[in-house]
């Protein structure tokens, strides 16, 4: 069960309370016996529904409409977003979508080569994932020797400083860094000489699909194992990191992080 769908339950319960409360005063009315109209206040579970219910109401409407957090729990998308960064997803960007059945019933647009996307993994539903669009529907795509290419055309790359992840990773080690450019969009990625390369020699996305990878390429669970995100698994786009928590060991908050745009 996630967590739209406890929303909803709990939607359910206090909405029904509500109206359940207000069916018997009438009926009590009518009969003539409301022994509640001089009572100093409303039962506890009520009044509790009455004050619970808007507010679920409006996190509800925020999370599945308009954006929803997201807590980062693996270093697959270093060096851009850290292990503890929670970060906000923009819901809409990619359409309107029916919370619980993910229905898309509104279409606003789709996702673009380089946009950082949180969708449910395509092996469990249950489960969200964030990883870096790289081909779109239609597109035919290589991946060999670490180097990437789409439709016949090598993406471009440059080399920069090297990265040093955070202790709370499992490879704390100096990691190769190159500034990636996808049509237009630039965003940095990591390459780990310690490992070889899953090589991909030709690749066509269907139609509905999308082709995403991690940007630290050597340490990702993406596209390159289990193939393509279908559409109606798109959660939304990332678009800024709200807190980041490094830990007691890293000196609890990271301050500098907060606030950042995703790149």
């Amino acid at each position: 069960m996630d967590l739209s769908q406890i929303f909803l339950i709990a939607l359910g319960v206090t909405g029904g309370i509500i109206v359940l409360h207000k069916i018997y005063r009438i009926w009590t009315k009518i009969r003539g016996r409301d022994r509640y109209m001089d009572a100093p206040r409303l039962p506890r579970i009520v009044d509790y529904s009455r004050s619970f219910f808007p507010i679920i109401l409006i996190v509800f409407l925020l999370r599945s409409f308009v954006m929803e957090p997201f807590r980062i729990p693996s270093g697959s998308m270093l060096p851009n977003l850290h292990v503890g960064d929670f970060i906000l997803v923009n819901k809409y960007t990619y359409g309107l979508r029916v919370p619980v059945t993910h229905k898309k019933f509104k279409s606003l647009g789709s996702p673009d080569r380089g946009d950082v996307m949180v969708f449910r993994y395509p092996v469990d539903p249950n489960l969200n994932f964030i990883k870096r669009v790289v081909a779109l529907p239609g597109d035919e795509l290589s991946y060999v020797n670490k180097r990437l290419s789409i439709n016949g055309v090598e993406v471009t790359t440059s080399s920069e400083d090297r990265f040093y992840p955070d202790k709370n990773t499992s490879h704390d080690y100096p990691l190769d860094q190159f500034l990636e450019t996808i049509d237009t969009e630039k965003h940095l990625i990591v390459i780990d000489a310690n490992r070889g390369s899953r090589d991909l020699e030709r690749v066509i996305v269907p139609e509905g699909h999308y082709f995403v990878m991690g940007d630290n390429r050597d340490h990702s669970n993406d596209s390159r194992y289990w193939r393509f995100v279908p559409e109606d698994h798109i959660v939304g786009k990332a678009f800024m990191i709200w807190f980041s928590w490094k830990g007691s060991e890293n000196g609890w908050i990271d301050w500098s992080r907060i606030g950042n745009p995703i790149d």
